[in-house]
């Protein structure tokens, strides 16, 4: 017989609330007070969730581990995946010497950390987001940054800051797809809402991203850039989410930001370069080098980004998994059907699924593993033996974001099928006429959780339609406000945390990074919980 969730277990939602979070306080207690590695705060928290989830959830042990495993499956396949190969790729192109080719390259384009992170960690990661999500962006952009002469701590923490505004609408859409095929609503309308809250988060990223690097008075300096960084971002995903869809406001956003900022480039320079301290100037001698050889050094990121978006495309991913043998999808075993969810998060009882799907050949990081076999044999002086070779030290390099990002999505799975996690966003539902206030907050919530908007969406999209009418909130604002609000979390998220400082070689260094980024986080989470209240309110007319 399947154990049915329980959701105020010590009387109240209030208090049970409290205690649910007993995990998620761990974590941020080990990463932000005792600077504790990734491995070790992950592992403080699962276990402080398996105790919660059997003694006060009173969840069966066998099925706690069940659902462990499951999400320790899950990081590593397909999210662990992904950061392998597209580590994997880097350290390819630095051994080659390819990575010299491209830092000179950028640096004769602009040698401006600030225009830098606009063009990587803005620009060309929301290409990878709107294209792969899920990982790939911070751990490519992280990466190249730190190869340009970033410290890692710079690198990772810019890039996850700045991969804020494209989140929700990564991987071809599927977060705002997510939220509105479980809210049961018009995908459209919640793609244009949606549209109208993130583009105003993207005016102000540029703008926040060099503040942060250099300080308000030289960020003025740029503003020419920060300004088509911006409107070029934002206009493209405005136009796109309201009159097309979720499915390509980040790839057109990309591809509208790069082209701006190059044509920018044609006709100004600043007037002053900005570096870190200590930060050496680019060895710019000589006329550099040939066309050809810039090409063929960018190739690799080139045929990423190609195999990347075909990978992304609903049609060829259905095409990939229509061939035989491409996917192994099972129930997880005593898991699956053993777990029922209830009143008030499902109308009448409902089974909750547990299913695993090996999709390996239509995975974003076999994309990935594709365009860095594909890239091997133009590498010069570089041969498919030294990039297996190169394989099994990234593999070496990744031991500990493995475990890292294997036990926080366990320690995920495991507050999802204990009812945990439902306990926390129902608490949220108790604020009543300020729900509009908080109803990003609990998008954020989720992703923090789960490391994902697509998650976060899967499991809070029908709980923030169902509130939203019992507080008589448009349900259309509340389930896209989800999305928007996750996207701000995606920088504190533990899973990507361990995905930046593993692409950028600062493992043990999360609690740093979390530091790094938190207020961050919060601040952004802000602006979006005011915009959606007024949206609400006063400023009900943004609404389609």
């Amino acid at each position: 017989m399947a154990w049915v969730q329980v959701y105020a277990p010590l009387g109240g939602v209030g208090v049970s609330a409290c205690v649910a979070a007993v995990p998620l306080v761990i974590l941020f207690y080990m990463l932000a007070v005792r600077k504790a590695k990734g491995h070790v705060a992950a592992a403080a928290g699962l276990i402080g969730a398996l105790l919660t989830a059997v003694l006060v959830w009173k969840m069966p042990v066998d099925l706690a581990i069940s659902a462990t495993l499951n999400g320790a499956a899950f990081g590593l396949f397909p999210i662990i995946w992904i950061v392998i190969t597209a580590v994997w790729v880097y350290n390819m192109t630095v051994e080659s010497g390819e990575f010299e080719i491209i830092k000179d390259s950028l640096a004769r384009l602009t040698d401006d950390r600030r225009l830098q992170a606009l063009f990587i960690a803005y620009a060309f990661s929301c290409f990878l987001e709107g294209t792969a999500g899920f990982g790939t962006p911070v751990a490519i952009a992280a990466a190249m940054l730190v190869g340009l002469g970033f410290t890692p701590l710079w690198g990772a923490g810019v890039a996850l800051i700045a991969n804020t505004a494209p989140v929700a609408f990564g991987a071809i859409g599927v977060p705002l797809i997510v939220a509105a095929s479980v809210s049961g609503l018009d995908q459209m309308t919640v793609s244009a809402i949606a549209g109208r809250q993130l583009p105003l988060l993207a005016l102000i990223v540029p703008f926040w991203v060099c503040v942060l690097m250099c300080g308000f008075r030289r960020s003025l300096e740029v503003l020419p850039a920060i300004i088509v960084s911006g409107v070029c971002f934002a206009g493209a995903q405005f136009l796109m989410a309201n009159y097309h869809g979720p499915t390509l406001p980040d790839i057109a956003s990309a591809i509208a930001t790069i082209g701006g900022l190059v044509l920018l480039l044609k006709v100004w320079k600043p007037s002053r370069i900005f570096r870190f301290e200590n930060d050496t100037e680019s060895n710019l001698s000589g006329s550099g080098y040939s066309s050809k050889e810039v090409l063929r050094a960018w190739s690799p990121y080139i045929v990423l980004a190609i195999f990347v978006f075909f990978w992304g495309l609903p049609e060829f991913k259905k095409l990939l998994n229509g061939l035989p043998g491409a996917v192994f999808a099972f129930g997880w075993p005593g898991l699956d059907g053993q777990v029922m969810k209830t009143a008030p998060i499902v109308a009448t009882d409902a089974v909750y699924a547990a299913k695993f799907s090996f999709n390996w050949l239509s995975a974003g990081g076999t994309a990935i593993l594709f365009a860095g076999l594909l890239s091997v044999p133009v590498m010069p002086k570089y041969g498919y033996g030294k990039a297996i070779a190169c394989f099994a030290r990234t593999l070496k390099q990744l031991i500990y974001p493995i475990l890292t990002i294997a036990m926080i999505l366990g320690l995920a799975f495991l507050m999802n099928y204990a009812g945990m996690s439902s306990t926390l966003g129902l608490a949220f539902t108790y604020t009543g006429s300020f729900f509009p206030f908080f109803s990003p907050l609990l998008g954020w919530l989720g992703v923090f959780l789960t490391g994902s908007d697509t998650s976060s969406c899967a499991l809070f999209g029908g709980m923030q339609k169902d509130t939203a009418i019992t507080v008589g909130m448009s349900p259309e604002l509340a389930v896209a406000s989800n999305a928007s609000g996750g996207v701000t979390a995606k920088m504190i998220s533990p899973q990507s945390l361990s995905v930046a400082t593993a692409a950028t070689n600062m493992v043990g260094q999360e609690g740093n990074l979390f530091r790094f980024t938190i207020f961050h986080s919060l601040g952004m989470t802000l602006v979006l919980c005011v915009l959606t209240y007024l949206q609400a309110g006063p400023l009900r007319f943004m609404l389609p």
